[in-house]
């Protein structure tokens, strides 16, 4: 029974500062919680009731039944929406993902006998990526947002990432000092690229920026920030690293600046030198004007030297550096804690060895610097820097880099290593568990994993999880589906060899070649190991196909499939025309050109793979056709060129999406194939690449139309294209020749 003092605090509490519903369900304005739950499960809310209990020194939740109703209880909104998804997964055998949502819950809920009572070993759950702003957030309105923050509440995600509507008081601070639209127009990137922006690597590139979508992201990300703070969330802002508009030197023509360039791929950027009195001027600036329209919880991202070395690896500069980028957050903020992505340690590692990386981060107090191990899972930069030197950090899975579509992930690190780390004497201050992907909305499985390690301190066992996984998001488990789900961690999720998922050579600017520098086809798995699975999961259709969350498997294991098919298809290409055997060449290349159109046909039956989608978000953003149009052509060429025709980049952020297989990824290999034919035994690769970058150039600034809303059945061509390519992939994969990875 609770102390007489804990039922004080809870009506205080309820009846003062939240007014949430209290145990007979009588109460005044319901509380945040109750409003997500309302949202959720809108025709069950009525059976819940929320508690918002004594706060700890961790947070915890409670699940018991009282008359009738199934009490949540909570540290604050975030404890009490992962008790309702604990609640919903291990009672109702729920699921909520991007990929699909299981909640069948029946009319009478099941009780609770014996309460459960949760704390989670880690103060912070941190979420997001600033890439993930731009690889799947770029045209996100308040809805989505919504949906989005009712998921990490469900997932216990405490400290997100919050750089929304950054562009509009970085537009206050300088029309402060007398900017002006020609000062600014060349600076401000386009929505599509605002992660790199605001990171110092490329100025200008997709813009103008219209004045009515800083307005516009201001209000959103005031609703953002709130929704955020209502759960108990603590949003992570922006803070200044120095990068500064060309324009700047107008103003301040005896400014320290240091011309850097990413890559050679765009116009050098400008880093104010922290040496330099506007430095800290400017940072403060900042941060005032932000917390005046944004709030502040005392936590900010800076990334100094994102993907750009520095200028020397002098520790004491570095050092320097350091505590003056602290010192401009302090000045504006006293409280402020230093949020650093652990990035440059792992992209960079020949500059950042020991002296430079324990420079970098001696010159801020310990408990003022929060690093982010930003990959953990893949490469654990904490056992070489003896846990980032005392500053406390957070366990990191980045998972997915450009938003590629393919399946893959380490499962087996995923569920063992988090809680195999916390309980290493050498961690030193392990405080948090976070998701650092580039993108979302794809392999939710890795991100259900992740996330329940957040209540607890010992490892997952994966297979019995797996079996609740599947019950959960197919109404049922049977044999078939458990092996299937076996075969899947053996091969695509296995996690070895490569650092990132396979691509399809579809995907590829064509070539003879096997692979292309970002459409990867390098595997961690033999491609005829993963059939065993498709087989199954075109056995289990009949029964699950009713289930959402089934029919996005199905569709994304024969897409899977058939993407590792199109190399050796590819490959029979290359051996017709060295064999110079144009009959062989003329069967292959239809074959591959009939592939690419099955696949797109296979696609359409899933809105998470249509091109429609996401350029209708995009043009959705404009307010005129000038804007839609900038929008769109953002939203094409992030996902084809990502920058001009000649960007290295091309390809980086490739998708697996129906409307890209046959209006971008067909025409290309077409005019490859026509090409060839052209100039038979004389076929120049370079000359054809020049020529199609032009072409690709147009397409990401036309504007055709493609379908928002999915067509097909996704079982029925499921099974079409099973029937059609199973028995071919294995003799066709088994002459496969042999390919050079090197790269």
């Amino acid at each position: 029974m609770r102390s007489i003092l804990y039922q004080i605090s809870i009506l205080i509490f309820c009846s003062v500062v939240v007014g949430c519903t209290t145990k007979s369900g009588v109460g005044k304005a319901k509380s945040p919680a109750d409003r997500l739950i309302q949202r959720i499960i809108p025709n069950h809310a009525h059976h819940f009731v929320t508690e918002i209990g004594v706060k700890d020194s961790v947070d915890w939740f409670e699940i018991e039944s009282v008359d009738n109703k199934i009490v949540l209880r909570g540290t604050n909104g975030v404890s009490v929406a992962s008790a309702l998804y604990y609640y919903l997964k291990e009672y109702g055998h729920c699921q909520i993902t991007w990929n699909g949502t299981n909640l069948n819950l029946p009319d009478l809920l099941p009780v609770v006998k014996e309460k459960i009572h949760k704390k989670t070993p880690y103060e912070y759950r941190y979420y997001l990526n600033y890439c993930t702003f731009n690889y799947s957030m770029s045209w996100w309105d308040w809805e989505r947002w919504e949906k989005e923050i009712d998921w990490m509440a469900l997932h216990g995600i405490n400290m997100p990432l919050a750089i929304t509507g950054e562009e509009y008081i970085w537009d206050q601070v300088y029309r402060s000092y007398g900017f002006t639209d020609e000062d600014l127009d060349p600076f401000f990137s386009g929505p599509a690229y605002f992660s790199w922006f605001w990171m110092g690597n490329l100025d200008g590139w997709g813009g103008p920026l219209p004045k009515s979508w800083k307005e516009s992201h201001k209000e959103l990300q005031i609703k953002i920030v709130q929704r955020q703070r209502e759960l108990g969330m603590k949003p992570v802002l922006p803070a200044f690293t120095g990068h500064v508009p060309a324009s700047f030197k107008k103003y301040f023509p005896d400014a320290k600046l240091k011309q850097t360039n990413w890559g050679n791929d765009f116009e050098d950027t400008y880093i104010l030198d922290a040496d330099d009195p506007l430095f800290a001027e400017l940072g403060k600036k900042f941060l005032e004007v932000q917390s005046e329209v944004y709030g502040t919880d005392h936590l900010y991202s800076a990334d100094t030297f994102n993907e750009n070395e520095p200028p020397t690896d002098d520790p004491e500069y570095l050092s320097e550096l350091s505590k003056k980028v602290f010192e401009g957050m302090k000045s504006a903020d006293p409280e402020a804690i230093w949020v650093m992505q652990g990035w440059l340690f792992y992209s960079h590692r020949d500059f950042w060895k020991a002296p430079q990386i324990k420079g970098l981060l001696d010159a801020v107090p310990n408990d003022r610097m929060i690093i982010l191990d930003l990959a953990t899972e893949i490469e654990p930069v904490w056992k070489r820097t003896e846990a980032f030197y005392g500053k406390q950090w957070i366990w990191n899975m980045l998972h997915n880099f450009g938003g590629n579509i393919s399946m893959f992930g380490r499962i087996e690190n995923v569920a063992n290593n988090p809680a195999e780390d916390l309980n290493d004497p050498k961690s030193g201050q392990l405080k948090g568990i976070g998701l650092t992907m580039e993108a979302i909305e794809q392999n939710p499985v890795l991100y259900e994993l992740m996330t329940d390690n957040t209540w607890r301190d010992t490892p997952i066992d994966l297979d019995a999880w797996l079996k609740d996984y599947i019950r959960n998001r197919y109404g049922k488990t049977t044999q078939d589906l458990e092996d299937a789900w076996n075969i899947l961690v053996q091969t695509v999720y296995n996690g070895k060899v490569i650092r990132d998922g396979a691509e399809s050579i579809i995907v590829s600017r064509p070539t003879f070649e096997g692979y292309r520098r970002w459409a990867r086809t390098k595997m961690n798995y033999k491609p005829e190991d993963l059939l065993p699975a498709w087989d199954l999961f075109i056995k289990s259709i009949d029964g699950s196909d009713q289930y959402d969350g089934f029919l996005y498997d199905l569709v994304d294991v024969s897409r899977q499939v058939l993407a590792n098919y199109a190399l050796p298809l590819q490959q029979q290409i290359t051996v017709a025309y060295n064999n110079n055997d144009k009959q062989k060449f003329e069967q292959y290349s239809k074959e591959f050109i009939e592939l690419i159109e099955d696949m797109d046909g296979l696609l359409a039956t899933q809105k998470d793979f249509m091109l429609g989608p996401w350029l209708a978000d995009a043009r959705e953003c404009g307010f005129t056709t000038e804007e839609k149009d900038l929008y769109e052509q953002n939203a094409r060429d992030l996902i084809t060129l990502w920058g001009d025709a000649n960007n290295r980049l091309h390809e980086y952020s490739c998708r697996q999406w129906s409307g890209l297989f046959n209006d971008f990824y067909k025409p290309r290999w077409e005019q490859f194939f026509d090409q060839i034919r052209q100039d038979w035994q004389k076929f120049d690769q370079k000359a054809f690449d020049e020529e199609i970058k032009q072409w690709e150039w147009q397409w990401v600034i036309s504007n055709n139309e493609f379908p928002v809303e999915p067509s097909g059945d996704p079982a029925e061509i499921a099974v079409e294209l099973y029937e059609k390519y199973r028995d071919k992939i294995i003799p066709l994969t088994n002459i496969q020749p042999q390919i050079d990875y090197n790269y």
